[in-house]
């Protein structure tokens, strides 16, 4: 069992808490810090966390931690980042691993010649709905795959999130807060990309926040919030992505996986589990077929613990730099492409990794 120090202790750190304590058993949160003290003293207090530290330094410093989770916010990511494999840790790393590529290649350059792992979120792809849909992609059930569409659209954050500013900022904006979960998600299902073609766009300079405490308060947005690209993989098909805050709805499913046989409905990647629905082409019905992997509740510290569980047998993890790049490389290729209006040729490859097992018990990797 490796032991865990948290650095940040925000909306999303609250999962994390909750399945350190109650569902995995393969790491240990032996320590919090937040730049808000309240914040780590709360969750020291409600969770029994051993240790809180006022400064990252003085948890970085602790000898008993072999892994970092890093919570901040996306902008802080490389920083922190970067600081814990100075001094040594592991990192695991919500998403994205960088704000940019040089961020992210940087981190992987200091965590290889130290010999450490850094790797991190989504580990949503783990969970039972986007491993059932990759074992009946496997089997064949869609025929040859041939193409696919994925779409995140919404008008927003700042209707509900409490503190929605970082969102419109460098590090933020639809592509990269919700991209990793779709990128990931078609990666593990299909394979790796090879080329991006991109397309930004902003709609809107200025956001009004209406959600508590900053209802009120103007977001300058700094970061494009309508963004389409194609994704052409390895294997040569080519799946459109839409990820956006500028659209009201659409009727289209978070992402469609196309087949010789039919069309393969992939639930929400933004989840663990979901509904899985095929259309045939031969019948011209829709089926539902049923999860066949474990964890189809929010199970966030999944990916956590398959790298502690990597750490310490020598196995390769599932939640690694290689993935965690490979997916920054992508979506900096798509505003690289959007600037020069050229395809971007991808530098890194993606090769995928085991399947989940649905044997292991439930909490142990």
């Amino acid at each position: 069992m490796l032991n865990v120090g948290m650095v940040g202790v925000g909306c999303i750190s609250g999962i994390y808490l909750e399945n350190f304590t109650n569902v995995f058993r393969d790491v240990k949160l032996v320590a919090v810090c937040d730049l808000i003290r309240e914040r780590a003293e709360n969750a020291q207090k409600k969770y029994n966390v051993p240790k809180l530290y006022d400064t990252m330094e003085e948890l970085f410093a602790d000898p008993e931690i072999d892994i970092v989770l890093n919570l901040t916010r996306p902008y802080q990511h490389y920083a922190v980042s970067k600081a814990a494999l100075l001094a040594g840790k592991h990192v695991y790393s919500e998403k994205p691993l960088g704000a940019d590529l040089a961020e992210g290649e940087e981190l992987v350059k200091i965590a290889e010649e130290k010999g450490l792992f850094i790797g991190g979120a989504p580990d949503t792809f783990m969970g039972a709905g986007i491993q059932s849909c990759r074992r009946l992609i496997d089997a064949g059930v869609i025929g040859t795959p041939i193409g696919g569409r994925m779409a995140m659209v919404s008008h927003g954050v700042e209707t509900w999130h409490p503190d929605p500013d970082f969102y419109y900022q460098r590090g933020g904006g639809p592509i990269l807060d919700m991209g990793p979960y779709y990128i990931t998600a078609l990666i593990n299902l299909l394979g790796g990309i090879r080329k991006v073609y991109g397309y930004t766009y902003t709609a809107y300079p200025e956001r009004l926040i209406t959600a508590e405490p900053h209802v009120g308060e103007i977001i300058k947005v700094n970061t494009p919030t309508h963004i389409e690209c194609f994704l052409t993989l390895d294997s040569g098909i080519t799946v459109s992505m839409l990820t956006s805050f500028d659209v009201y709805g659409t009727r289209q499913a978070n992402i469609e996986i196309y087949g010789t046989k039919g069309t393969l409905y992939v639930p929400d990647p933004n989840n663990f589990g979901g509904k899985i629905i095929f259309k045939n082409g031969e019948t011209g019905q829709e089926e539902e077929f049923p999860m066949t992997f474990d964890y189809p509740e929010n199970s966030r510290c999944l990916g956590l613990d398959d790298m502690a569980v990597a750490i310490e047998t020598g196995r390769p993890g599932r939640t690694t730099y290689k993935q965690t790049l490979h997916v920054l490389e992508t979506m900096a290729g798509v505003f690289e492409s959007a600037k020069t209006g050229l395809p971007y040729e991808m530098k890194t490859h993606f090769v995928r990794e085991a399947p989940m097992d649905p044997t292991k018990p439930h909490g142990h990797l």
